[in-house]
């Protein structure tokens, strides 16, 4: 039956046109299709002679031959060059600004038995192109790397390529006339399907479309591959094998048999659509290229979870270990990995390292005693404590945070703590909590390893529906447990350090409330937060003869054991050289002679640390005092810094009412008269102790009665948020109320400054003056004669008649006798004595010789030398020391309480033959 070709048949592509020569060799036919090829319209074209007409000049002769030996009947086939008005007037792309033409001539005869000729005209541009194009669907269908897929209008495959062939198996012949279905997944060939249609229909290209399947085992080989065929999908039902996770399906209709279960890839490709056009611009079909894109994105997803990686070692990096404090440590572990890593996860720590042991018996077997320090979960309906490591010794149920436990010996978190190795634990459905088996699938316990030493275990847990842990996840989750471990030691260390350092702090300042002659004393110390380390902040109240106290503030610069250490140190070297009675200013001196000492190396040369500047302390001299350091080891120059300190040290007499102040680079006190705003004493305040060079200044203060005296740490006026000046102004401020009692005052000044920054140690010292009334004090000067003796015993026993302590009547005399003799045979020039009465009853004896007494012990035979001895078995205490006209003996005795036997004189002098 005669019909019309359908679109696409090659007459699209291929120019062909007609004409014939008369037995005249002229056009006496000349078609449409010659015309419009060929650009002569049939009325230049007819009655022409075609060689005169159309060919060149320079090929008439050649022409004129050919055309005769057609009109003898003979057929002929070839290239002729031809010209057309186009290539006439603008020049052709052939050579001799002509076209080539293919001519078919075949020799025929007129109705009148003349011999003429048909002519069928190809031209030859179009010819080349096909074969261009056959040559380029040829490469692209037996030699492309990449897979090609030509379907039709009706959406059956027309032809696939070598390499589609190669990777699904069997001839190419064997695809055509199938569909999407029998080769990809149903859920993968219905999406194919859809974006076919949608390219067909509207003609938008669509580009990298990404499809999943499995090919079979034996087809992985190819390192480029296509789309690979699994088995189709026709018999599974719909809705299975979303793009992320598709399966394969059996075959059907096909030849080749399915991959045996397990022998099947999942690939991934990338698939680009677009439509075909044939010559008439009608729709011809839509043509895929496909390229396998597994390993690029499998690629793409290692290094997408390495970056997820390493941002997350690097917020753990920023976040673990900003604290010292080890609960606040493993909740920052958690924090990082959930829900980023894992959807649970726990810390445990050794109870024994927690409490102080360094080695707590079970740690090698993963048997002691464990503490949850910190639990976090993601799962808002699954509060799961205990994870996949069975229900711990002892429990009930889930661990809480807080509670101590032990995981069975058996279990798999008792071996990670045994063998210091990560495990990955798999869930169980048939776990004894439903809830565990239903939620957890995949754990890594992982050891907290710091120092080559196991400090705990923390467990990382995903829920169903999360990737199972991999490799990968192990290396990370080690790593992260390794930093936190790190950081938790060093927290615990920290934790031991800083109480050890506490409780030598504190062992070594004043117990209780201290009392002293004629002041009030309140005192009150707050260490520093456990964020920061002990520093050496220390204070002490010290009784001196003659009902004298001294007050010292000090603070040594540094922090840490070694701090608390250097300050016990120090604090102890003021109490010996108080003792010694000397004057403020030579106790500070002495000082800085020890503290140098403490800070020098170990061949005995002194070391110079930087010290803050003095307030008071020229710049040229400062620079010149630090230049001579030596550059030393850093262990040597942190030692020596910590013997860096600040003291102020102040002497008070309450017989006088005068406090004598000396100030080694301390903050200034402060005192508060009744009515009265309070002022910052002004005390040179020196060089630090250590620092050497300088002498020390004394300053003499007379304090009234009422009068307030505080001394302080820069803890209690300075910290971060608010500036010395500030601090100083706060504090006078406080002071100013000063009338209420004295504790009261001291607790309101706490209140009422920044003390809760916990960044330093605070020292606060505070004394109300009450000097001793002139009735408590009996003061008389002798003239250095022999008859001064019975006088000074006259004079002792009247004054302690009138205060009611005639049961010391007989020992203040006899001992008083002795040291106004030891005056009159050693010393010379005019002698005082004096009498003060407070908690304890003091006599003094004062004469001008500077020779200080000496006890020793008389022999038998000897007459004299016992006066001392004597001294020293009646009294609780005596001594002497200098003063700027010579020297005081002083003797101490305790005020009868009724409760305590005093010693009886004549047992004494017995005692001594």
């Amino acid at each position: 039956m005669w019909q019309s070709s359908p679109p696409g048949s090659i007459y699209d592509y291929i120019r062909v046109a007609s004409f014939s020569l008369g037995p005249d060799g002229r056009i006496d036919r000349w078609s449409e299709r010659a015309a419009e090829m060929l650009g002569i319209p049939a009325a230049d074209a007819v009655g022409k002679d075609p060689v005169a007409a159309f060919v060149p000049d320079e090929l008439h002769e050649r022409a004129h031959r050919t055309v005769s030996k057609i009109l003898d009947g003979r057929e002929w086939t070839g290239l002729v060059p031809y010209r057309t008005r186009e290539t006439e007037r603008d020049g052709a792309p052939d050579a001799g600004g002509s076209r080539l033409a293919e001519i078919y001539v075949m020799p025929s005869e007129t109705a009148d038995g003349e011999r003429a000729a048909v002519c069928l005209v190809v031209d030859v541009r179009a010819l080349r192109g096909i074969e261009t194009d056959l040559a380029a669907s040829q490469a692209v269908f037996g030699q492309s790397p990449m897979g090609f897929l030509l379907f039709g209008t009706d959406l059956r495959i027309r032809r696939v390529n070598e390499r589609f062939a190669t990777v699904f198996g069997g001839p190419a012949a064997k695809y055509r006339g199938g569909g999407p279905h029998d080769f990809l997944p149903r859920s993968e060939a219905e999406r194919l399907q859809g974006a076919l249609r949608r390219v067909l229909e509207s003609g938008e290209p669509v580009a990298e479309m990404q499809l999943v399947g499995t090919v079979p085992a034996p087809a992985q080989a190819p390192s480029a591959a296509i789309p690979a065929p699994t088995a189709p999908a026709s018999s599974a039902p719909s809705g299975t094998a979303p793009p992320s996770a598709p399966s394969g399906m059996p075959p059907s209709g096909t030849a080749s048999p399915p991959a045996p279960p397990g022998d099947a890839d999942r690939r991934r490709w990338s698939v680009s659509l677009y439509r075909l056009h044939g010559a008439s611009g009608r729709p011809i079909g839509v043509a895929a290229l496909a390229a396998d894109v597994t390993g690029r994105r499998r690629a793409e997803r290692e290094a997408a979870s390495a970056r997820r990686n390493l941002a997350l070692l690097n917020e753990a990096g920023a976040r673990i270990g900003n604290s010292l404090d080890l609960e606040t440590t493993a909740r920052t572990l958690l924090d990082v990995a959930v829900p980023q890593f894992c959807d649970l996860a726990s810390v445990d720590l050794y109870q024994g390292l927690l409490a102080g042991d360094e080695a707590p018996p079970g740690m090698a077997d993963g048997s002691a005693e464990l503490r949850r320090v910190a639990f976090s979960s993601a799962v808002s309906d699954a509060p799961l404590a205990t994870m996949t490591c069975g229900v711990p010794e002892g429990e009930n149920g889930p661990v809480a945070v807080g509670a101590v436990h032990r995981y069975p010996f058996n279990s798999p978190c008792a071996g990670a703590l045994r063998t210091a190795q990560a495990q990955i634990i798999p869930g169980r459905e048939n776990e004894e909590r439903a809830e565990l088996g239903a939620v957890v699938h995949s754990t890594l316990a992982v050891p907290m390893v710091a120092r080559d030493t196991v400090v705990g275990l923390v467990q990382f847990s995903r829920t169903k529906g999360s990737e199972p842990f991999g490799e990968r996840d192990t290396a990370l989750a080690v790593d992260l447990a390794a930093r936190a471990a790190v950081c938790i030691d060093n927290a615990r260390l920290y934790r031991r350090e800083h109480e050890r350092a506490l409780i030598l702090q504190r062992s070594l300042l004043p117990p209780g409330d201290p009392e002293a002659a004629g002041l009030d004393i309140a005192c009150r110390y707050l260490p520093g937060t456990t964020a920061t380390e002990v520093g050496g902040d220390w204070f002490d109240v010290i009784e001196l003869p003659g009902h004298r106290t001294a007050l010292v503030v000090g603070d040594v610069m540094g922090r840490g054991l070694r701090a608390a250490v250097a300050m016990g140190e120090l604090r102890t070297a003021v109490r010996t050289l108080a003792l010694l009675d000397m004057e403020p200013a030579e106790v500070l001196s002495a000082l800085d002679e020890i503290a140098r000492g403490l800070g020098a190396t170990g061949g005995g040369a002194r070391t110079t640390a930087r010290a803050p500047r003095s307030r008071s302390a020229a710049p040229g001299a400062q620079a010149g005092r630090t230049a001579e350091a030596p550059r030393s080891g850093s262990g040597t120059a942190d030692l020596s810094e910590v013997y860096l300190a600040t003291c102020v040290y102040a002497v008070y007499d309450p017989v006088t009412r005068r406090c004598t102040f000396a100030n080694a680079g301390h903050l200034p006190p402060v005192m508060v008269e009744e009515g009265e705003d309070a002022l910052l004493l002004d005390v040179p305040p020196g060089m630090p102790l250590g620092v050497g060079g300088e002498p020390f200044e004394e300053t003499e203060v007379e304090l009234p009665d009422g009068a307030l005296l505080a001394l302080y740490t820069d803890g209690l006026v300075e910290s971060r948020d608010h500036p010395l000046d500030e601090g100083l102004r706060a504090f006078q401020t406080a002071l100013s109320e000063a009338g209420r009692p004295l504790e009261d005052v001291c607790d309101h000044v706490l209140n009422a400054l920044d003390t809760r920054h916990g960044e330093d140690d605070i020292a606060l010292l505070m004394a109300r003056v009450h000097g001793l009334p002139k009735d408590s004090v009996g003061d008389w000067n002798l003239a250095p004669e022999a008859r001064s003796v019975s006088r000074a015993r006259e004079l002792a026993r009247d004054q302690l008649t009138d205060w009611g302590l005639e049961v010391l009547v007989d020992t203040t005399e006899l001992l008083v006798s002795e040291l106004v003799t030891n005056a009159l045979r050693h010393g010379h020039g005019e002698i005082r004595l004096r009498l003060l009465l407070d908690r304890t009853l003091v006599c003094e004896v004062w004469d001008a010789d500077l020779a200080q007494p000496r006890r020793r012990r008389a022999r038998d035979t000897d007459e004299g030398g016992r006066g001392l001895q004597l001294v020293g078995l009646l009294s609780a205490g005596w001594g002497s020391r200098r003063t700027p006209r010579g020297k005081t003996v002083w003797f101490e005795l305790p005020l009868p309480d009724g409760d305590t036997a005093l010693p009886d004189p004549a047992d004494a002098l017995l005692s001594l033959f």
